[in-house]
């Protein structure tokens, strides 16, 4: 899991430098078209089919939506706003997929959750610092991820256990590729860039991919509850990272939001593992 939240790391920093190179538009294209060839030679590799019949569930097109909207929110932000700010504000995702759990999927949260949730969205006011000379718009865009990958993980727990997680993967980059494609015609004319870096591009795609299946092999490994907690140490690589490399300097506001934001989603996570831990084991006869 920490190597794979590194992976994810480095790919954030190649999406920023491909970003600063080339329009969000195709930079977002060539994004999900690499990933569609990787997850795509992934799903053949594994022996699965190309055509599944559950990929076109409601749910799973719900999901598409989802992970296009927070993809574009990620490269829209990443294009604009420092690195270290952007990661810091994707750490609250779990913790609105707890709320989002409570709220659409009728699972039970307590009030020690909830109140950490409400810690973890204060940090985010401190971390995007709405209405303040130092606001940058652009984080907003950071804001919009969180929601779609958030919206994304909970329609993963709806969605069929007959497809499995590459094919899920290929289709939902295919399902982005004709708005990705407009998107670039629309703002730049053309599908792609005249002169990509392809250094960039590759950085960003294959990094990502180790990352994902880095990320997979945790949790296949061992329990998601031992695993998950080390998925915040992404925040970490991406504070070296923004700081020592792309030269950013964070605030004290930003930093004690990042951490509140650690602590709350850290903090849910625990509870969550102990009150799976407290419930009765069930025995029978056979």
């Amino acid at each position: 899991m920490i190597g794979g939240m590194a992976m994810f790391a480095i790919a954030d920093s190649f999406i920023k430098l491909a970003a600063g190179t080339m329009s969000p538009a195709h930079t977002t294209f060539l994004l999900m078209g690499g990933g569609l060839i990787v997850f795509t030679v992934i799903a053949l590799l594994e022996g699965q089919k190309l055509w599944n019949r559950d990929a076109f569930n409601t749910v799973l097109m719900v999901r598409y939506v989802a992970e296009m909207v927070g993809a574009f929110g990620m490269v829209l932000a990443l294009s604009s706003a420092p690195l270290s700010t952007v990661g810091a504000i994707a750490q609250a995702a779990p913790l609105l997929i707890v709320a989002g759990a409570a709220l659409f999927l009728n699972e039970q949260v307590g009030w020690r959750r909830w109140i950490a949730i409400f810690v973890g969205f204060f940090g985010v006011l401190l971390i995007v610092q709405p209405g303040s000379g130092t606001f940058e718009p652009a984080l907003l865009w950071a804001v919009v991820s969180v929601f779609g990958f958030a919206a994304r993980d909970l329609l993963t727990k709806l969605a069929p256990a007959t497809i499995p997680s590459s094919s899920m993967s290929s289709y939902t980059m295919l399902a982005a590729m004709p708005f990705t494609a407009v998107w670039c015609l629309m703002a730049e004319g053309q599908l792609l860039p005249e002169d990509p870096n392809w250094f960039y591009v590759l950085g960003m795609v294959g990094f990502g991919s180790i990352g994902y299946l880095s990320l997979i092999a945790s949790m296949r490994i061992a329990p998601m509850s031992i695993v998950a907690p080390f998925r915040y140490t992404r925040l970490i690589f991406l504070l070296f990272i923004g700081v020592f490399i792309f030269g950013e300097t964070p605030s004290v506001l930003m930093l004690i939001g990042a951490i509140l934001v650690l602590l709350s989603g850290g903090y849910t996570m625990l509870r969550d593992k102990k009150l799976k831990q407290a419930l009765p084991v069930e025995t029978g006869s056979g």
